[in-house]
């Protein structure tokens, strides 16, 4: 999982956005997919994340982790499909049947999924970490130790998922096959390897926390950096624009 949720350099315009306006942007357009159930709607805000994600050359990354989301939002719509009954019957089950209710409400949910999904990827790939955390201090007088806490979370997300690729490969050159076998003997093979993933994770975590504190973690305010991060004009037109969308999202799911 080489590169999962971490910063990409670029000079796009998105790039070059104020780390808060993008979080606040993502955050607007997640909560306008989850506000409405207009399909016209989120694909529109799907097609548009894409097409960000073009502009900023995220294109292949955005798309790898909207496959991802994809899969999961399958199993939801599956669900859905089978307990939501309404509509015109198309298939008859012991319990019900499968009517159009439930595949209008299916494909609702994979589009919410992956509209709001796409947003919060692009923010991270375009964003780092650091800037963030100090954005969020400077600008927003969040203290830093919970805009610390924030940022690390998304930052270690990428390094276990690397050490756990690390030790399926070191498991794979001892002979053990993964990639055989159903899907019970795979979760058997991989439930041991949580142990020193656990191990490895905690080791992290520790260091950081001693890192943080021999840094003078605790003595740290907004006025410890020395980067400033001010507002420009495109991105105040950009929160301007997140929020019209919410506000289209409520109308839409009023009139329609």
């Amino acid at each position: 999982m080489k590169g999962f949720l971490e910063y990409v350099d670029g000079t796009s315009v998105l790039h070059r956005m104020n780390p808060v306006a993008k979080l606040v942007c993502s955050f607007l357009t997640c909560i306008a997919c989850f506000c409405t159930s207009n399909l016209p709607f989120l694909f529109a805000v799907l097609v548009g994340g894409f097409l960000l994600a073009v502009s900023c050359g995220m294109a292949r990354q955005v798309v790898g982790l909207a496959k991802a989301v994809f899969m999961f939002s399958l199993i939801l719509a599956i669900v859905q499909i089978l307990t939501t009954s309404g509509g015109a019957s198309l298939v008859m089950l012991p319990w019900g049947h499968i009517g159009t209710a439930g595949l209008v409400a299916a494909f609702t949910t994979v589009a919410r999924l992956l509209a709001a999904a796409v947003p919060l990827f692009l923010t991270l790939y375009v964003t780092r970490m650091t800037d963030l955390a100090n954005a969020l201090v400077k600008n927003v007088r969040l203290p830093y130790k919970y805009a610390f806490t924030f940022t690390s979370t998304i930052r270690f997300i990428p390094a276990f998922l690397n050490d756990m690729a690390a030790i399926i490969e070191a498991q794979t050159a001892r002979g053990v096959q993964f990639d055989q076998g159903g899907i019970v003997s795979r979760v058997r093979l991989t439930v041991p390897l949580c142990v020193p993933l656990l191990v490895s994770s905690v080791r992290k975590v520790n260091s950081a926390a001693i890192a943080a504190e021999v840094r003078g973690f605790s003595l740290r305010n907004a006025k410890s950096g020395y980067r400033e991060y001010p507002m420009a004009l495109c991105d105040g037109m950009a929160v301007a624009a997140c929020v019209f969308l919410l506000a289209a999202a409520l109308a839409v799911n009023v009139l329609f």
